[in-house]
C-alpha cells in the first residue's frame, strides 16, 4: 500500500479557498482569492519542488483539474519539476459532471470515488498526491483515506471561506514529521496520520 498525500495552502484560521488568484474560486461570494501571493518566496518554491518529487500519480478534483489543464500543458518542463511531474504522470480526476478529459495522462475515476481511491492506495509505488481540490479533500477526510498532510500555513486570517477540516471530518491525531518557517512567516509542515484521538485532563496526575 502507498501513501495518499494531500498538499494544501491554508490561512491561520484554516481557509484553503482560492489561494492563488482572485478568479480561482469565488463560490459563496468569496472575495479574498490570491491571499497567498504576497507571502510566496524562493524557499516555498523549493519546498514545493521537493514535495512533488515522490509523486507517482495525482488525484485531482474537477475544479483543480480544469485550472491546471488550462495552464500546465503550456508550461516548459525542462527546468520546472512541478510542470514536468504534472505533464508526464497520470492524473486521476474525480468529477460528477465531466464526461471526458483532454489533458494527456488524465483519466476519470468514475462514480465511486472513495472506492476508486482505495484501489489506487492499495497499489505499490510512489505517492498518490492531491493538490488543490478543496471539495475532494473533504471526501477523502470523511472516508479516512489521507495518510499524510503537507500544509503551508500563511500568516493571514480571513474569517470566511472553505476550510481544510470541514463538517464530517473524522477525529484523528496527526504527528508532525517536519516543519520549516519561510522568510515571509509561512510555516511549511508535514503531518502523518497516527490514529484515534486520546483525551485527558490537565493536572489529573496530581489529583489524590
Amino acid at each position: 500500500m502507498r501513501d495518499l498525500v494531500v498538499t494544501t495552502f491554508v490561512t491561520m484560521d484554516g481557509v484553503l479557498q482560492a489561494p492563488g488568484g482572485p478568479d480561482e474560486d469565488t463560490s459563496g461570494g468569496f472575495r479574498w482569492g490570491g491571499w497567498l501571493v504576497p507571502f510566496f518566496d524562493e524557499a516555498m518554491g523549493a519546498q514545493m519542488d521537493a514535495w512533488f518529487a515522490p509523486a507517482e500519480d495525482f488525484l485531482l478534483g474537477r475544479g483543480t483539474y480544469e485550472i491546471f489543464a488550462q495552464h500546465w500543458p503550456q508550461a516548459p518542463t525542462e527546468d520546472d519539476a512541478v510542470a514536468r511531474a504534472l505533464n508526464t504522470k497520470t492524473k486521476h480526476v474525480a468529477s460528477r459532471t465531466l464526461t471526458s478529459v483532454e489533458w494527456q495522462g488524465a483519466r476519470l475515476l468514475g462514480d465511486d470515488v472513495p472506492g476508486a481511491v482505495r484501489a489506487l492506495r492499495e497499489q505499490d509505488g510512489g505517492e498518490l498526491q492531491v493538490h488543490g481540490s478543496a471539495g475532494l479533500i473533504q471526501t477523502l477526510l470523511r472516508e479516512d483515506l489521507v495518510d499524510v498532510l503537507r500544509v503551508i500555513v500563511f500568516p493571514v486570517a480571513l474569517g470566511e471561506g472553505k476550510r481544510l477540516f470541514g463538517e464530517g471530518t473524522i477525529p484523528r491525531t496527526w504527528r508532525l514529521t517536519s516543519s520549516t518557517a519561510t522568510s515571509t512567516g509561512a510555516l511549511m509542515c508535514e503531518y502523518r496520520r497516527v490514529g484515534e484521538v486520546e483525551t485527558g485532563a490537565v493536572g489529573a496526575e496530581y489529583e489524590s
